[in-house]
């Protein structure tokens, strides 16, 4: 058969059904390949069925299907499964040929492979993809990074079937660009994905305050949500908590209450925080909801702990009774959210920034949020917001020193602090809540008590400390007790 195929897609599982299908609607026609080939026939028989798309028993059919330069996309398992298929593609591709990995690999992998598929002759793309499958098959976010001459071959396709966003233009934008060199990439995605975490964290704190602290039903809470999501809250993780609260089980109760509280992950928001820790930065709001899901799994303890740790009952019964102030509350429980927000993507944007001067990768911030505003789980309508501070100021030091995130955590910052401090002295646990306000607190102060802990480490561990008397960069040890000697350790680490 003549070659003819625009791209190939390995990995028949929802995700790569979904985005054939999105490819084909694009007019590309694109080969489908599966390990367990018997997919492969049972997929053009039925979801494939009057399209275009190809299909292939071998991974030589296949390519021998593509145009050249062949383009060949995996959707398989991050880790082992991927380097398998890239040795079995090796033999078959020739100089100039891409590889593609469109899963949410570890971009420490990704930087590897880009360099190993080089070596080769090959170009190598590792891409976030994120929307999960209504957003594959409609239109996802799009993240791609790794030899930069693969983008000028995989772009028209990528753009095409993306999500799409208005930009601060006001024109139709493709949530798609490329990101940066090796694994820039898949890094965003996970980047994106530590935010998701910590989105997902904030909206299920404000939901504990709404039911168990105001006595909220769910169908009280699905009128809040909808309300904050005609205003700056509109995103898709509020419009489904939204839809999740009108949801009847089949007795007609809410079926989110029949849901065990026990939260799984798939570690890309450990691999966020991981990396922030190697990196230096505090991404405290996305540790703090990686952690609640941990805590969360501890279903069985934290029942028997219940019965033993006493503490202040969550009611908030004066405030429930009283429709004005119990609506005061609910605006504040809203600012909270609000400005905690603002503090994670603030995070999570010092991360990627950190991030680039480490790997040497040149990002474009508001290119990615402009990514990030349709197609994917974060969407939402602030990310406009986020464009439009980089782009007004490319080289802006943190999110927080924009005019506009400045004005509305100022506006918030009453709401916030009753929050979270009511939720203290209640009982009720808001673990994102309350880091990002003392994230917040920590970053607006010029001084910080860490005087006190290099003088502990310098008393242990001949540490050393710098002087506000002296200029940065001149290091001094004391012999604190008259005991010990004059030799400060070798290293010195912040």
């Amino acid at each position: 058969m003549d070659s003819q195929a625009d791209i190939a897609l390995i990995g028949l599982a929802v995700m790569g059904q979904n985005l054939i299908l999105n490819m084909n609607d694009h007019g590309f026609t694109v080969v489908a390949f599966n390990r367990t080939v018997e997919k492969v026939d049972h997929f053009l028989a039925n979801e494939a069925k009057g399209t275009r798309i190809l299909g292939a028993h071998s991974l030589a059919e296949m390519v021998s299907k593509l145009k050249k330069p062949r383009r060949v996309m995996m959707l398989v398992k991050a880790g082992a499964a991927v380097d398998e298929f890239i040795e079995h593609l090796l033999p078959l591709l020739e100089p100039g040929d891409i590889i593609i990995d469109g899963g949410n690999s570890l971009f420490e992998d990704t930087n590897r492979r880009v360099k190993y598929c080089e070596s080769k002759g090959l170009l190598y793309v590792g891409t976030g993809v994120s929307g999960g499958e209504e957003g594959a098959r409609h239109g996802p976010s799009i993240m791609p990074g790794g030899s930069p001459a693969a983008w000028p071959h995989v772009k028209g396709i990528f753009q095409a079937i993306a999500a799409k966003a208005t930009d601060t233009a006001g024109a139709s934008a493709p949530c798609c660009d490329w990101v940066g060199e090796g694994g820039a990439g898949h890094y965003v995605k996970m980047v994106h994905n530590g935010i998701e975490y910590g989105d997902m964290q904030l909206i299920c704190e404000a939901y504990n305050i709404l039911k168990n602290g105001l006595g909220l039903s769910a169908g009280e809470i699905h009128s809040v949500f909808a309300e904050w999501n005609t205003g700056e809250l509109d995103s898709y993780l509020i419009e489904i908590s939204r839809d999740i609260m009108a949801f009847k089980d089949t007795d007609g109760a809410p079926l989110v209450d029949k849901i065990l509280d026990t939260a799984g992950q798939k570690g890309t928001g450990k691999w966020t925080v991981v990396n922030s820790q190697e990196l230096g930065i505090p991404i405290t709001l996305m540790a703090e909801a990686v952690y609640s899901r941990c805590v969360s799994a501890l279903k069985e303890e934290r029942v028997k702990a219940a019965r033993k740790l006493k503490g202040p009952r969550p009611a908030l019964s004066a405030l429930a009774a009283n429709p004005e102030k119990r609506k005061a509350f609910i605006a504040d429980i809203r600012d909270a959210l609000y400005a905690s927000k603002i503090i994670s993507y603030a995070q999570g944007y010092m991360l990627m920034s950190a991030a680039a001067k480490e790997y040497g990768w040149h990002l474009n911030y508001g290119g990615i949020a402009l990514m990030w505003r349709g197609g994917c789980i974060i969407r939402s309508r602030f990310l406009g917001k986020i464009k439009e501070a980089y782009d007004n100021h490319p080289k802006l030091a943190n999110l927080l020193l924009d005019d506009y995130f400045r004005g509305e955590i100022k506006r918030c910052q009453k709401g916030w602090r009753n929050i979270v401090a009511t939720a203290a002295k209640k009982g009720i646990p808001v673990p994102a809540f309350s880091t990002a306000l003392a994230f917040f607190d920590q970053y607006r102060s010029a001084v910080l008590p860490a005087n006190l802990l290099q003088a502990q480490r310098d008393y242990f561990g001949a540490h050393t400390y710098e002087r506000v008397d002296q200029p940065r960069g001149q290091f001094f040890h004391t012999n604190w007790t008259g005991r010990g000697g004059n030799i400060s350790s070798t290293t010195y680490n912040v």
